[in-house]
């Protein structure tokens, strides 16, 4: 049972991360060279389209006064409007339609990662130094090794090109239409009951997942392998192994527990990585998420948007760790001590 005054003692610990990224991304406007007025408008626009930016950016007042004006719209989740990406539109608008694109992929290559990885641990721990451990070692050091944009077009040529099974880009069919309603292809789909559209949206789905359950699949397997083989080597295994009880029992119900702990850090920290490094994912399979919003923001200066996006990186990441912690004291009640 996880106690509420753990939970809440956590959330609190998130804040000063949360203030100190805050006050990062606030730098960021007035550190970078030039003036980020100038740099929004565009190198041709007029000295009075300047000013404006200027003022609607409150760039005019005093910095101290920016910086807490900053802090109470963050707060509020008021980032502003667009001046580059999408001209005129607030940026929450903007994160909304994009965001969810980026969760649906890292959400399900992580799923398979998990899935895979955790089982290829355990086999090659149970059975270690065997044909099979040589082998999933092996395969976990190429997952880790090969890049996702030497991967991504492999699979691409593989599975669109010679085997023609799944596109090649894209979320979905040109032919389905579908209404947002949470931005996840697969839930609204679903949603409004439409499966043909939901096979289309899986199967453009899975060759980005895959790409990245490759990878989270090869990490997770030998940090599994690593820590159950650690467990294995504990005084109250061999306690239990020498009362009789069978060996996968064993490892089940004694160590599986106490070697997930080191996994569960693993798959919380490569979870938050995913949502910020997608780019390449994104890029090479054609799909427009939150990732790539930001390199094209930065290229641009559009930077309400770069602001917005990378508070809304520090808060996911900051959750995801939460749910680490909270994951930990499951697993061992004595953490929360």
């Amino acid at each position: 049972m996880i106690s509420k005054r753990f939970v809440i003692k956590r959330l609190l610990l998130l804040v000063p991360v949360l203030f100190g990224v805050a006050t990062f991304v606030f730098a960021i406007l007035h550190l970078a060279p030039g003036d980020p007025a100038r740099v929004i408008a565009g190198q041709r626009a007029s000295e009075e389209f300047v000013r404006q930016v200027r003022a609607e950016l409150g760039l005019n007042d005093p910095i101290w006064v920016q910086y807490g004006r900053f802090l109470l719209e963050a707060v509020r989740l008021d980032f502003g409007e667009s001046y580059q990406i999408q001209r005129g539109t607030p940026i929450k608008q903007v994160l909304a339609a994009r965001l969810p694109v980026t969760l649906e992929m890292a959400i399900y290559g992580q799923l398979l990662g998990i899935l895979f990885g955790i089982p290829v641990g355990l086999l090659g721990a149970i059975r270690q130094d065997s044909v099979s451990d040589h082998l999933t070692r092996i395969g976990a050091l190429s997952g880790i090794s090969v890049p996702i944009y030497w991967s991504g077009p492999l699979l691409i040529l593989l599975f669109a090109q010679v085997l023609n099974v799944f596109p090649a880009s894209g979320r979905i069919g040109t032919r389905y239409s579908v209404e947002s309603i949470t931005g996840v292809l697969t839930i609204d789909t679903l949603l409004h009951g439409n499966f043909a559209a939901f096979q289309s949206a899986v199967m453009h789905l899975f060759l980005p997942s895959l790409v990245i359950g490759i990878y989270s699949m090869a990490l997770i397997s030998r940090m599994m392998r690593s820590s159950m083989l650690e467990t294995i080597r504990q005084d109250y295994m061999r306690t239990a192994r020498a009362k009789g009880q069978g060996s996968k029992i064993t490892v089940l119900k004694h160590g599986l527990r106490n070697a997930l702990i080191p996994v569960v850090t693993v798959i919380g920290i490569q979870f938050g990585s995913l949502l910020g490094g997608a780019v390449l994912t994104e890029t090479v399979f054609g799909i427009g998420g939150i990732g790539t919003l930001l390199v094209k923001a930065i290229r641009v200066g559009d930077y309400p948007v770069v602001q917005g996006t990378v508070l809304t990186f520090a808060f996911l990441f900051t959750f995801v760790n939460l749910l680490v912690d909270v994951t930990y004291s499951y697993l061992d009640p004595r953490i929360e001590q």
